[in-house]
């Protein structure tokens, strides 16, 4: 029996199943870097303003 058919016809079909599995994780992983972004941004300007302070202090 020829199975060169079945592996023809599996190799687009796995592709498929890939490209969605990737695709739905996708906004996951935007979704998270967005919040990390935002919570970096937050420490960032709360460091600065303790900077700020301590250079006023030490002045």
């Amino acid at each position: 029996m020829d199975w060169t058919w079945l592996l023809l016809l599996l190799c687009p079909l796995m592709m498929i199943f890939m490209m969605k599995g990737m695709h739905g994780t996708h906004g996951k992983h935007e979704h998270q870097t967005e919040k990390e972004i935002l919570e970096l941004k937050k420490e960032n300007q709360r460091l600065s303003q303790e900077l700020e302070h301590l250079r006023k202090n030490t002045g």
